[in-house]
Formats: structure tokens, sequence, C-alpha cells
């Protein structure tokens, strides 16, 4: 019989109480290497780290379930939108559980208590006159009756050069330029095919220019403290220097959070103000006392993994939303951020099938630990990085194997042997270590490496952490090499 759950985790006082969130990954696709190292991976890692030290943490993530791309795969499968979030919500989890990926919670924006925090979140913005109303134009398929979504139009590329004839009216795949609907040159619906016209509709907008004092103030003060990485900055401070505009909190949609609001019933809510508000409902879900976590922000500190395209939505969408609302919300202390992770000579590519999935990865035999190990040491803190299977295979050769390995097996085969050839499986103290000047230097190094490792882990600097971790295992191979006490180097070293 299965033992019960532990109780759900609160903040306590006195200790380090830390909230670790991954960016929500979308339901609608199986997550590849990228995905995993760009977000779940990461803040796994760091959530151990934290754990191991005594801190207080939970790590709190789960599905992205609303909006256009899920309705998008329902219409490709032939489902409905919540039968293609209960299958890919179940892939989700398998995946990340062969990864040993350990969340406090991991669950879904389309349980009930996203619906409950994100229209408390609404009524106060609307209260407090943070909303205003805007009419846009949209692309409106009479066939369908329907406004279509970005993602529900196909055209040509308005680029010049690129003209390519299946653009989607929010990007285009050849070029990667940014598109609206409307400027997409011969738009098609993807449903029926038919050609869509312009029509008026009204939205309710979240007015960013009006919050920008309190934003900015939130951005200066917090990216310092929380040493935010050097990406995020700079992703934010581009966004703040285009200048904040409105931005469109509603969408003609049937599958989101529904807006209460008598005007705009038929409308859900924007998946980006929606999805980050996720994070505190799947708190909700976790334990009835998620305000613990998520309204004392003297007391507890957020931590948010992410990609480098989730960045605006995290240091200035949802920080302007939680500000306007006027409540005591635990704000993001830091924020760790990567670049892409690439596939041997292109980009991984969930829409083409190109790269490592989840599931793949899986199918392979290579065990889960040596999958993390190398997306570790790959991760794209700084820069982009690239997957290859060769410099996968270099790695667990030169790296797991012949530094990590040998050492391992020579210390416990060591220790393993019967007294007289070993120490019958028992690690004996080593008296007047002191006089011994290799095992000294040893331990110099060693208290050096992991003085480097804390204070990169503090810092969310996880590849570096990692780094020193494995200089400790080298140091001891060369030590073993050439130093004939052993029983001083296992006593010292372990």
């Amino acid at each position: 019989m299965a033992s019960p759950p532990p109780p759900p985790k609160l903040p306590i006082p006195g200790r380090r109480n830390i909230l670790i969130t991954s960016a929500l990954p979308y339901v609608n696709n199986v997550p590849h290497l990228g995905n995993i190292i760009g977000c779940v991976l990461s803040a796994d890692v760091f959530a151990r780290y934290c754990r191991l030290r005594g801190y207080n943490a939970i790590y709190i993530c789960g599905t992205d379930e609303y909006g256009t791309a899920t309705e998008t795969k329902a219409l490709e499968e032939k489902c409905s939108p919540k039968e293609i979030c209960d299958k890919y919500h179940v892939i989700h989890d398998e995946v990340y559980k062969w990864f040993d990926i350990k969340f406090d919670k991991f669950g879904r924006t389309s349980a009930p208590e996203q619906t409950e925090v994100c229209q408390a979140i609404f009524h106060k913005l609307m209260e407090n006159k943070w909303l205003t109303e805007n009419t846009m134009q949209q692309l409106y398929c009479d066939t369908c009756e329907r406004f279509l979504a970005d993602r529900l139009v196909e055209g040509k590329c308005p680029t010049e050069g690129c003209n390519y004839e299946a653009a989607r009216g929010d990007q285009c795949e050849n070029c990667s330029k940014l598109l609206n609907p409307t400027e997409l040159i011969d738009p098609k619906c993807k449903v029926c095919k038919n050609a869509p016209r312009i029509r008026d509709t009204d939205h309710l907008f979240l007015e960013l220019p009006l919050l920008s004092d309190k934003l900015v103030n939130y951005i200066n003060n917090t990216s310092v403290a929380g040493m935010w990485s050097q990406n995020a900055i700079q992703a934010t401070n581009a966004w703040l220097k285009e200048g904040l505009k409105q931005r469109c909190i509603t969408r003609d949609l049937k599958w989101g959070v529904p807006v209460p609001h008598e005007k705009y019933k038929d409308k859900v809510f924007y998946v980006w103000f929606d999805a980050p508000i996720g994070y505190i409902s799947i708190t909700a879900s976790y334990t009835p006392d998620w305000e613990k976590w998520w309204k004392d922000p003297d007391n507890v500190e957020l931590f948010q993994f992410m990609g480098k395209d989730n960045v605006p939505f995290h240091t200035v969408m949802f920080p302007s939303t939680l500000l306007g609302t006027g409540e005591n919300w635990t704000m993001m202390k830091t924020i760790s951020v990567t670049e892409y992770l690439n596939y041997e000579a292109g980009k991984f590519s969930k829409s083409h099938g190109i790269g490592v999935f989840g599931n793949d990865a899986k199918t392979t035999n290579i065990p889960s630990e040596v999958w993390r190990y190398y997306l570790l040491m790959n991760r794209p803190e700084v820069s982009d990085t690239l997957f290859t299977w060769a410099d996968l295979q270099a790695k667990l050769n030169s790296e797991l194997l012949n530094n990590l390995g040998n050492f391992i097996n020579r210390v416990l085969s060591f220790v393993a042997k019967p007294a007289g050839g070993g120490y019958d499986s028992i690690i004996p103290d080593a008296p007047n270590a002191e006089s011994h000047p290799l095992t000294n230097a040893l331990a110099e190094k060693t208290n050096k490496w992991v003085e480097q490792y804390l204070e990169a882990m503090e810092k969310v600097k996880l590849k570096q952490g990692l780094k020193s971790a494995m200089a400790i295992s080298s140091d001891g191979n060369a030590y073993l090499q050439v130093n004939i006490f052993l029983c001083l180097a296992f006593h010292l070293c372990f």
C-alpha cells in the first residue's frame, strides 16, 4: 500500500524560505531537451541544492493549458481542447518523472484554482482602474463564425525578400519576423481555408504606461539585490527602452479563463496574462494556505527559471499585474535565464520534429543521470550552446567514466577490500594528516572548490557549480595516483 504524500510545506519563521518556479511548459507538445534544461531541470537542480543546504524550499510547476495553441492542436487531432490537455499533461508528467525532476507540485492551469485566482486579480485591477477598453481590428471568418486567433491564420509573409507562403498570424517560421494576422498577404483560415475579413472587436487592456513608475522602481531595486542574470536585464531594458504600451489581456477564444465582466463574458483572458498567475494557482492547489508563500515578501524569496523568450512576461507583464492589485505579493527576487540549446547544425523545432525530445531520451537506454549531467554541463547560461551526439559521447567517456566514475570506483573498491589490503568497508581515522604535504594540498584545494561551488550555486550559476564539483573528483584522482598514504586520502576527501 502506497504511503500518503507528505503534508504541504509552509514558510517557517526564522528559516530561509525559498519559492522556486520554472516557466510552465506549454501542453500542446512533447518537451525537447532545450525546454528541459531551460526550465524544469535547472530549477530542479537549484531546488535540490536549497534542500541540501537546509533551506525551506518548494518547487512549483505545471502545464500551461489555455490559449490558441491548444485550440489549434485540438483541431489538428480532431478532439476537444480538454482532451488535448489531459493527454499531453500525462506525457509531460512522465517525461519529468523519468528525468527525476522533484517537484513539490506539478499542476495544471486548467484547474479550478486558476479561474479563482485569475478572476480575483482581474477584479482588483478593475477596482484600481488599471484596465481600459479599446477597439481592435481582427480577422473574422464568416464560414466558421468566429474571430481568428493568430495561430488560426496562415498567409504570405509581408517581409521584403521572404514571401514565405505559410507564415502564421503571430510569426513567420521562415524569417522569424513577429507578425500581426492583419499584416499577412492573402490570409486564409486554417480551419476552413476561406479568406477572412477584418472586423472590429472590443477588448480590455492593462495600462502598463500608468504602472511604469512602480514597475521601474521594482526592477531597479530587485535586479541588483536579486543578482538577475545579464540576459534577463538586457531583455527587460529592451522593453523599457521601447516604451511601455497598453497590453491587451483578453482574447476572442473559448478555451481559457472566462472574463468575469458582462460585456466581455464571451471572451477569455490572454494566455500571457493568465499563464504566470498559474504559479500562484498551482501553489493554491498544493496548499490552501498558499497566501503564506505568495503574500509574505519579507519572509519568502521567489526564484524563477525560464528561457530568454519568456523574460519580458515575467519581468514586465507579471510584476505589473501584481503591482496593480495593490496587494502585498511575494515578487520575484531572482530570475535565472537561459539562452537557446541548439541541435547539431540547426535549432530544435517542435513543429518540424527536429531534435531530441523527452520521450526520445527515454528510449536511448542512456540513464537519466547522464542526460541530466550533460544538459547541465552544456547549460546555455550566457550564450547559445549546441547539443551533438558526438559531444554527448565524449563527455560521457572523459568526464563521467574516466573522471567521476574512476574516482568513485577506486575509492569504494579500496575501502571495501578486507583488512590488510583495504579497510573492510570502514573508513578509518587519519592521525597526523597535517604531516603529509600532498594531503594538506588536496584538503586546501578541496576547500577552495567547495567555496567556489557554494558561491556559484548561491548566484544560480549552475554550470559553474557543477564544474567546481567535478574539479574535486579530478584532483582526487590525481592525488590517488601519486600518494601512497591512501588511507589519509579517503578520510579527508570523503
